[in-house]
């Protein structure tokens, strides 16, 4: 008997709660839990659920040289930094909350090493391949194309580096609704930037290396600025 393939409905959870987990822990009051015991709390609790949901994600690797998305990945996270600083700076302004060395140390790894991991996954590797096949199901003119595209479609059948500008349009507007209004500018162009690699690159690694090296560059020249409020 042929086993019958995990559509998109099915796969919705694992995608999001790792995403849902991290920025739930933002609401906990300061009180309950410190700033640095806060980061490494989402840290931790989200890599585990991660490594636990692993074996349902799509590959981060696509038919191109992973050496070289690696590469491309860290010019694009600093192209990146830049974007996030200037489109964010005019909003936000420099002040904001105080960060000890040991919230700013704990807070980088977790926007470095975890964030980049989840975010794309959801972001790249879910939102968008799912509204790529929802594009083609209204396209094709089928009556229920999100339904045809959460029950009877599944992302790993989604070629590397498949896009439509409605599909990318709708990712980068979910990465956008992700931050703080202020962020929006910023966030808009940065989704973009991740979704030109997806095509470019047809792999997801090229995106969490870019997001990844952006993030902890931001970490550094808000440690090194005081400008706090890029944070």
């Amino acid at each position: 008997m042929t086993e019958r393939a995990t559509v998109n409905r099915e796969l919705l959870l694992p995608y999001l709660v790792p995403y849902l987990i991290y920025v739930g822990f933002g609401f906990v009051p300061e009180t309950w839990l410190g700033q640095a015991e806060n980061y490494w709390f989402r840290a931790a609790s989200t890599g585990i659920t991660l490594a636990w949901a692993w074996r349902r994600y799509v590959s981060i690797l696509g038919p191109r040289s992973w050496g070289m998305s690696c590469l491309v990945g860290l010019g694009a996270g600093t192209l990146g930094l830049g974007l996030w600083i200037v489109l964010l700076l005019p909003f936000s302004g420099t002040a904001g909350p105080t960060w000890s060395a040991e919230s700013t140390l704990a807070r980088a790894i977790a926007s470095g090493f975890i964030v980049p991991i989840f975010e794309e996954l959801v972001m790249r590797g879910y939102i968008l391949r799912v509204a790529f096949q929802w594009d083609q199901a209204r396209v094709a003119g089928a009556d229920d194309p999100l339904g045809e595209a959460l029950d009877r479609r599944s992302i790993n059948d989604v070629a590397p580096g498949s896009w439509t500008a409605l599909a990318i349009a709708i990712s980068t507007l979910a990465f956008m609704a992700g931050h703080d209004f202020a962020a929006w500018p910023a966030a808009v162009a940065y989704g973009l930037l991740m979704s030109g690699l997806w095509v470019l690159r047809k792999d997801l690694l090229s995106c969490i290396i870019a997001h990844g090296t952006t993030n902890l560059l931001l970490a550094g020249f808000v440690y090194e600025t005081g400008h706090t409020g890029l944070w």
